[in-house]
């Protein structure tokens, strides 16, 4: 039986304001292989409460089509609470967050991410201003 092994990396993104979305599918494949991990998992973590991890296609038109609905299911121009006590503009930015969530768990075969041919590791800055975010890359396998 092969013994189980767990690799972790992380990845430093310079992010344009929300919602600013970047593929990280090629750093995510980089960090497998470092891995040496063959068959397995990778979770993928955005760090920080306005930050997001999903997958998409991404190509323009799928991206704009995203920042359209994240704005609209969580409007920046929208009241929030969250104004009353910090007054910062972003209620809406941990909103859109939390409905999206800050992570995913995606599989690894044959030391790569096994993903659809047109599906991509994206990860998303709901901030009202521009952001230098941490993605945590957990890789478990054998």
């Amino acid at each position: 039986m092969n013994a189980t092994n767990t690799f972790f990396d992380s990845i430093t993104l310079h992010q344009e304001i929300g919602p600013g979305i970047n593929d990280i599918s090629s750093q995510v494949n980089q960090i497998i292989h470092k891995s040496k991990v063959q068959n397995g998992t990778a979770h993928i973590t955005a760090i920080g409460s306005t930050g997001s991890v999903t997958t998409i296609e991404f190509e323009p038109g799928v991206v704009q089509d995203l920042k359209d609905a994240i704005n609209r299911i969580a409007p920046p121009d929208t009241h929030y609470q969250h104004e009353l006590a910090w007054h910062d503009g972003n209620g809406h930015s941990h909103v859109q967050a939390a409905i999206i969530g800050p992570s995913i768990v995606v599989p690894i075969r044959d030391y790569k991410t096994k993903l659809g041919t047109w599906q991509q590791v994206v990860v998303i800055n709901h901030d009202n201003h521009a952001r230098k975010r941490i993605v945590e890359v957990t890789v478990t396998g054998i």
